[in-house]
């Protein structure tokens, strides 16, 4: 079961690597081409990653729920739309980049509409690739663009927030509803949980780890600071009573 469990964690790695091994069998020159983008990607990634990471505690710590609320909630209408765009067209790395922080702002109070539009604006209308637009195209087309891009994002994020709700979206449903969990995909091992409350975590292959099966006695503020400064938002506390020590 445990095997099965660890395979069904793991398909996607799995899958990839039976991918690599097959470009081997059928060509070494298109396998070695695979394994050079595969590097510079990963390079890549060894360079953004951190720096995101520091920012979205940066994020966490410094911007409180309330302004998250009242400036991307579900009830920020037009102002909220208007600082997705902001947000989105100001960043800076490439699209994945944006996924923890948008995961933390979820987690925060933000609406779907309002994230889908950061992810949006962030992938195709950042600042910097407008510039260039203009240069190479011209000013008009980068223009008409830059408002048809705008518009259907809007679209996008409004009907998005119609069919998919916060609380299908895993690790950001209400956070007292099913029990302690830690999910090991968004998980980077970066230890702060084990640092504050070392009697609840532990690292075990790089991964956080609960290590007790009575949270009857824990202090509950403690957990839930853990799940508020975990970067990643990894940590999630489902539906089991905990009672304050």
């Amino acid at each position: 079961m445990a095997l099965l469990q660890s395979i069904k964690k793991s398909k996607v790695s799995l899958f990839t690597i039976a991918a690599y091994l097959l470009t081997l069998v059928i060509s070494q020159e298109k396998f070695g081409q695979a394994l050079k983008g595969t590097t510079h990607y990963l390079r890549e990634m060894l360079v953004v990653m951190p720096v995101i990471f520091m920012l979205t505690v940066l994020i966490e710590v410094w911007v409180s729920k309330d302004v998250i609320l009242k400036n991307l909630g579900e009830k920020s209408g037009l102002k909220g739309f208007g600082f997705s765009v902001l947000l989105g067209s100001l960043s800076a790395g490439p699209i994945y980049a944006a996924f923890p922080i948008v995961k933390m702002l979820l987690s925060k109070g933000a609406g779907v509409a309002n994230i889908v539009v950061i992810l949006s604006t962030w992938a195709v209308i950042k600042v910097p690739m407008l510039a260039n637009e203009a240069k190479f195209l011209g000013p008009r087309f980068m223009a008409i663009r830059w408002v048809l891009t705008v518009l259907a994002t809007y679209l996008m994020g409004y009907f998005m927030a119609m069919f998919v709700k916060k609380e299908e979206i895993v690790g950001t449903s209400n956070p007292e509803t099913e029990g302690l969990t830690i999910i090991d995909d968004y998980c980077v091992g970066c230890g702060v949980c084990v640092r504050m409350l070392p009697e609840v975590y532990e690292l075990n292959n790089r991964k956080a780890q609960i290590k007790v099966s009575d949270l009857t006695t824990v202090d509950m503020s403690k957990v839930m600071q853990t799940i508020e400064k975990c970067p990643t938002k990894a940590i999630t506390l489902r539906g089991t009573t905990v009672s304050s020590s």
